[in-house]
């Protein structure tokens, strides 16, 4: 976070001053902006490389940075208002229309602002990264004999047989997948379960990168609520019968946006009633590793329990270490199990082979056992720290379901709070949220908001965050803006 933020400040910084400078004029020099800032040379070199990714700056090696000269259009604009017609055009009325809505997803991705606390983060803040073990784990992965030879295509056996472990139950590592980050995984699944213009059952709330996949793959996503006890089979069972949906996408442990854990009495149920319906599962086991100190223990994933193939289970190592350490598992029975590799091999072939052996290096080593323990101690006291500050600063949301597990709070704002504009005037105040619309399929019951407490630096930053976020409510809610109808 603090390089991030050290390089931002610095891009902005050149940027404000390149109007002092001629185009084509040269830039001080790399030795003279480090001294000048009081920064290390890789935080002027990411610097100037933003600038010239924005096109202000041109960089020659062995000359310096430059002021970039104006952009001349050398052909006249061409028109490219046919696409509009093309890309609405699904060639079938029946089918959904592909139009993406991406902004659930890089709300989560997007860095914010210097200054501006980072509560919407979807990964966990460098400081709780184990960078060191990753660090030594991907420079012994690349001295590895064939380190650098095409992987198979399944995935390194000993990774395979890891993630199997991991699973338990009859899981074999010849049913388990290696794949490149949870979010392919799930892209992988929902191509090979349901057919273009398909309903697919989905937990609602949910998270809203599930959504914008199902759209993409031109899925129609229908939602079944959730409670504090995860899904209702009742409602799952009735909406399998209503749709003749034959996919359920669901994430049984610490769900997100709720936290839910799916309960014991709830787990044979909806294998049951998918099985009945001859539906498959898709179990998102996200967060495994994200659990709390004060969580007791944990249920098995879904699949450890499923002799039938119901099942397909979608595991990643992500969540637990950078969102850049993108290696997952999916693991299924039955001929699916074919389908899900071919279909995974036309798209990306194989994930490269020194991240997988970086993964094996990591998890074997005597650090990893090490980190997780560490983290779990301190995913607690975060999440201790936000409950304790919203307790003090903003107890007007309510707070139904406090986690054991995963990053982030669910809260539900009063009745007629109006969560978009609670959420501007928190960025206002130098607090960046998530919205809860982008997480329902479909109407919401009410407005929520979800406060990621992993992507910040500490409770210092939680605490600062939720006072600026009191701000904003006093703001929004004490003091609305009422339109000015003298005009009508």
């Amino acid at each position: 976070m603090q390089q991030r933020s050290s390089v931002a400040e610095l891009a902005e910084q050149l940027r404000q001053e390149l109007d002092r400078y001629s185009p084509g004029g040269k830039l001080p020099s790399s030795r003279v902006l480090v001294e000048r800032f009081r920064v290390s040379p890789v935080t002027v070199s990411r610097a100037l490389a933003q600038l010239a990714a924005e096109g202000l700056v041109v960089t020659r090696p062995g000359a310096g940075a430059f002021r970039a000269r104006p952009h001349s259009a050398q052909h006249p604009a061409g028109d490219t208002s046919w696409q509009e017609v093309t890309l609405s055009a699904d060639g079938a009325p029946d089918l959904v229309p592909r139009t993406v809505d991406a902004s659930g997803v890089t709300v989560s991705l997007a860095a914010p602002a210097p200054g501006v606390l980072e509560f919407n983060g979807g990964y966990l803040h460098s400081s709780l990264q184990p960078e060191r073990a990753m660090a030594a784990a991907l420079a012994r992965a690349g001295r590895r004999p064939g380190a650098w030879t095409r992987p198979p295509l399944e995935g390194l056996p000993e990774l395979r047989e890891w993630f199997a472990r991991g699973i338990g139950g009859a899981v074999t590592a010849a049913e388990v997948l290696i794949a490149a980050g949870g979010q392919s995984a799930l892209a992988t699944a929902l191509r090979a379960l349901a057919p273009p213009g398909a309903p697919v059952l989905v937990e609602s709330p949910t998270y809203p990168g599930m959504l914008a996949l199902a759209r993409a793959a031109g899925l129609r996503a229908v939602p079944v609520p959730v409670d504090p006890d995860g899904v209702r089979p009742g409602l799952l069972a009735d909406a399998f019968r209503a749709t003749g949906a034959r996919v359920f996408v669901c994430q049984p442990l610490f769900q997100n946006p709720t936290g839910a854990v799916l309960a014991p009495g709830r787990r044979a149920e909806v294998l049951r009633i998918a099985r009945e319906a001859g539906a498959f599962v898709v179990e998102d086991d996200f967060v495994r590793r994200l659990v709390h100190a004060d969580a007791g223990p944990l249920p098995r994933p879904l699949a450890a329990d499923d002799p039938d193939g119901v099942v397909v289970h979608v595991g990643s190592l992500t969540k637990a270490t950078s969102p850049s350490f993108r290696v997952s598992a999916l693991a299924a029975r039955g001929p699916v199990l074919e389908r899900l590799r071919a279909i995974q091999v036309v798209d990306t072939f194989f994930v490269p082979r020194p991240l997988q052996e970086a993964a094996l290096e990591l998890v074997g080593s005597p650090a990893w056992p090490r980190h997780l323990r560490a983290l779990s101690a301190e995913l607690k006291t975060r999440r201790d720290a936000m409950t304790g500050a919203l307790a003090r600063y903003l107890p007007e949301p309510a707070l139904p379901h406090i986690p054991s597990g995963g990053y982030h709070l669910w809260l539900r704002l009063p009745e007629g709070t109006d969560e978009a504009a609670l959420a501007a005037a928190a960025l206002r105040a130098g607090v960046a949220l998530t919205p809860g619309r982008p997480y329902f399929s479909a109407e919401p019951p009410a407005a929520h908001l979800r406060l990621s407490f992993a992507a910040v630096a500490g409770t210092g930053e939680i605490a600062e965050g939720v006072r600026r976020l009191r701000a904003a409510w006093d703001e929004v809610v004490r003091n609305p803006v009422v339109p000015d109808r003298a005009g009508l």
